[in-house]
């Protein structure tokens, strides 16, 4: 059976007054097709979404589209009417009883604005609201081919994951096109089919989602170096000739790519957990921040209760929340900033502790500065797996150019700030180091490299991010907090989202729809009271595993940390322990439903 064009584009050329963004450039979408669109910032992602959604013209070229065709674009930032209200902008003229009887309709408003007011106007809403808004009005309308900029910007883990489940079940399997460009990893792995990559005015296809890219990309790598060096190899015995007058003989090697299990194998994990953690020992002492029953209120309305968390030395931990949940105030008990109205918290005295947060405000002072003079006032080096590198080269490992070491602070892009921002953070040796969304502004190759300097870091990492691959790819343990309280994730990302969804079930269905239903018969009184009774017995049960796991953590920090065997043995303690307390999480979850 034919496979049936959608759009597509041929001999694209487009350029502005700059450069030449793309050169003969064809591609097309076919009926099922999931497009993943990557490439570093300004290479023109958003350019080549633009021309296939007939956006932007190209100079030369045209782009195709089968009649009839409905394209759907979510461009990378709203141009929504402060004045409009939110109703109108996602159900239009449609009478009430029209959407709320479409189940289409009603997922999209579950999914991406439960907490919106219905009949706010756009222009009260944040930066982040607005996102959603645009995005739900989009998702709720029938498209055969949905473009989409930039659509995990704002969204939390869960609504991220939604989104992901949306589009992939959107379509039937051959039916429909998707494009989206995106910095989200796993959001690329989940929707997409096929990636393409955009890089040096051409569009590079490659089958499968980000981790199929990434292999292939390795291979494609491999074939480049093994080609240079046949060549540099074949110039050597070319001059050895021309020396020696006699006839040149060479023989072409060969070089064979290695299936994709054996461009991993022999690669070492990404980091040496113990060798960290006896480094960050020896930095910080056993003592980094300990959160004591804290909590805190803000005008009478309790944002976090009962936090108890001792950080340990080289601890790599992720926050995760919902937007409003009360992380940023967690991190600010962390850093000092904020004060608890309950409870306590505890620094070291030997903390030195930086945050890398969403703002440039500490790239304003110096946004009259070149780059290389800021760099000239640090450390003249910086070790990296056991390697010396100027601040320079530094910069040039995070994919920043030499010549951009003498423009301005104040004239680099965006991605460029936060590249210089992240290095100085790094520069003034911090020994707890606190990431706020640090993926905002930057490229995929630029959280490879980012990644790449965290897993050699030795220090404490507290990392609070909607991105899901890297929280899962640069932390050891995720956090949560829920209802205001600090619960550990021994399930990660998956536990979290699971809880959510069954919090979310539990609470009913928000405004603007009404319950579909009266939902699950409560408990008698006995019942609930038989709940609360066993609720309390399990609360002390998690206090004292709570203390043992401190314990253990504590008892690892002033650990021989030549002993592997040792430490091997508080690691199966500590794990034992941590798998008693998610049960024990998950029944307490449980009672806390029934006991209401």
């Amino acid at each position: 059976m034919p496979v049936a064009h959608l759009l597509g584009g041929e001999a694209l050329h487009l350029e502005y007054p700059t450069r030449v963004v793309f050169d003969a450039v064809t591609i097309g979408v076919n009926e099922g097709d999931r497009v993943g669109i990557v490439g570093r910032n300004g290479d023109g992602k958003s350019s080549l979404l633009g021309m296939l959604s007939g956006r932007i013209e190209p100079d030369s070229g045209r782009v195709t589209r089968r009649g009839g065709v409905r394209v759907g674009v979510l461009d990378q930032f709203d141009a929504l009417s402060g004045g409009s209200i939110v109703g109108q902008v996602i159900a239009g003229d449609r009478a009430e009883h029209e959407w709320a009887g479409d189940p289409k309709v009603r997922d999209v408003i579950a999914g991406l604005v439960p907490e919106i007011p219905w009949r706010a106007r756009i222009g009260t809403l944040s930066g982040g609201q607005r996102r959603r808004v645009a995005l739900a009005a989009l998702l709720v309308g029938d498209w055969d081919v949905i473009a989409l900029d930039e659509p995990t910007n704002h969204l939390d883990v869960e609504g991220i994951a939604w989104l992901a489940g949306h589009l992939k079940s959107r379509w039937p399997r051959n039916a429909g096109g998707l494009l989206v460009v995106t910095h989200d990893r796993w959001f690329l792995d989940e929707v997409a089919t096929t990636t393409w990559e955009v890089h040096d005015r051409i569009v590079e296809p490659f089958e499968g989602g980000y981790a199929a890219w990434v292999l292939q990309r390795v291979e494609r790598d491999q074939q480049a170096a093994a080609a240079e060096a046949r060549r540099q190899n074949l110039m050597r015995k070319e001059l050895a000739w021309l020396r020696r007058g006699a006839p040149a003989r060479t023989a072409k090697p060969k070089f064979r790519i290695e299936a994709a299990n054996q461009l991993v194998e022999g690669v070492p994990p990404p980091r040496d957990r113990l060798e960290l953690s006896r480094l960050a020992v020896a930095r910080l002492g056993k003592d980094v921040v300990d959160l004591l029953d804290a909590g805190k209120s803000f005008d009478g309305h309790q944002v976090l209760r009962e936090v108890e968390w001792r950080i340990a030395p080289g601890e790599r931990t992720a926050v995760l929340g919902a937007n409003g949940a009360g992380k940023s105030t967690l991190l600010g008990l962390i850093a000092g900033t904020v004060e608890p109205t309950a409870g306590r918290v505890n620094r070291g005295r030997t903390v030195r502790l930086a945050v890398l947060d969403q703002q440039f405000r500490e790239l304003e002072e110096i946004a009259a500065d070149r780059v290389r003079d800021v760099l000239a006032r640090h450390r003249a080096s910086y070790v990296v797996n056991g390697r010396e590198l100027t601040p320079a080269q530094l910069l040039e490992r995070l994919g920043f150019a030499r010549e951009h070491l003498s423009a301005r602070v104040g004239e680099l892009s965006g991605g460029q700030k936060r590249r210089l921002q992240l290095l100085l953070v790094l520069l003034s040796e911090p020994n707890l180091l606190i990431l706020d969304e640090p993926t905002n502004d930057v490229d995929i190759d630029m959280l490879a490299a980012v990644e790449d300097l965290l897993d050699s870091w030795p220090g404490t990492l507290i990392v609070v991010s909607h991105d899901r691959y890297l929280v899962e790819r640069v932390t050891d343990q995720q956090y949560a907090i829920i209802d205001g309280r600090l619960r550990h994730l021994p399930g990660g990302v998956d536990e979290y989202l699971r809880l959510r969804a069954a919090g979310a079930g539990a609470a009913g269905t928000v405004e603007p729809l009404a319950a579909a239903g009266t939902g699950a018969p409560r408990p008698s009184g006995a019942g609930e009271r038989a709940a609360r009774k066993e609720l309390s017995a399990t609360e002390r049960k998690l206090e004292r595993l709570s203390e043992r796991i401190a314990g253990i953590h504590e008892r690892m920090a002033s650990h021989d940390q030549s002993d592997y065997q040792g430490l091997g043995r508080l690691s199966e303690e500590l794990q034992e322990a941590e798998a008693q307390a998610a049960t024990l999480e998950a029944r307490w979850f449980e009672l806390s439903e029934l006991a209401g």
